[in-house]
């Protein structure tokens, strides 16, 4: 396999997962807050909209469709 089909099929089945979950929620560690001796973690909430997803299918799609120039 090399290269260009791997991307490829992973751009497509990225696509597929993001817009059959109608987007894709996701969080990440934040800041720690230092407050009278306590120590708080914090998180925060990113959102991946369909629109990525169908981005990223047709992406993959084209990616795999196209041909290597001949030299």
């Amino acid at each position: 396999m090399n290269a260009k089909l791997s991307i490829s099929i992973l751009l497509i089945i990225a696509g597929i997962v993001v817009l059959a979950y109608s987007g894709i929620t996701f969080t990440t560690p934040g800041e720690t807050i230092h407050f009278l001796g306590l120590r708080i973690a914090t998180t925060e909430t990113h959102f991946v909209p369909p629109i990525f997803g169908a981005f990223a299918l047709i992406g993959g799609i084209v990616l795999l469709l196209i041909k290597p120039k001949s030299s």
